[in-house]
């Protein structure tokens, strides 16, 4: 029997494995994008002939991780806005790259894990006071199921790889990515200090 159905493409794989295949393929196009000088600057930006401006920063910085945060900058009249927002982790000695976000609410809402509502399951249990502020605590059952968070994670990552496929075709590169003065929020970024040797 032949089906007609049409294939979701940003259906979750079957296996996990597929979905570290995806965080390669991102870690390899991330390495045509982010320049040596990442250990001396935050910030960097790059400008192409037609394409907005792309901007880098670097969030945290760890001995095997690093946390980029990746966006287009257009100017509107007086304001800046930015899109999309992709919030990314960078593991150098795993060689895998994932999108922790990718779009402007999630970037400021990043979870090393995934927790949240179930429509349905979720149970609001009686919290304390925070500064007038009522708490809200979840059960474990009103936890994202292992599927969802699969789910989720291969849809952001998939529209990540494909936009990182469009920067490069665009021409965003090593040499075009450039240190920058500022920071994406605007402040004013910092080169990072050379560590002092005590003699």
């Amino acid at each position: 029997m032949v089906s007609f159905r049409k294939q979701n493409v940003y259906q979750a794989p079957s296996k996990p494995g597929r979905l570290q295949e995806l965080q390669t393929e991102i870690y390899r196009q991330l390495q045509l994008l982010i320049p040596d000088q990442i250990a001396h600057y935050d910030s960097f930006q790059s400008q192409v002939h037609g394409s907005p401006l792309l901007r880098m920063d670097i969030l945290e910085r760890h001995p095997y991780t690093h946390f980029v945060r990746l966006t287009y900058q257009f100017s509107k009249q007086d304001s800046l806005e930015i899109a999309p927002d992709a919030h990314i982790r960078v593991y150098n000695d795993a060689r895998l790259a994932e999108a922790t976000s990718f779009d402007r609410v999630q970037g400021f809402n990043r979870q090393a894990h995934a927790a949240g509502r179930v429509p349905g399951r979720s149970q609001v249990l009686p919290g304390a006071s925070l500064n007038g502020a009522r708490t809200r605590l979840l059960s474990p059952s009103s936890w994202f199921q292992p599927f969802q968070v699969l789910q989720q994670s291969w849809q952001r990552n998939q529209a990540l790889d494909k936009w990182l496929g469009y920067l490069l075709h665009q021409g965003h590169s090593l040499t075009s990515m450039q240190p920058a003065s500022d920071k994406i929020s605007g402040k004013q970024a910092t080169p990072v200090k050379e560590p002092t040797r005590s003699a």
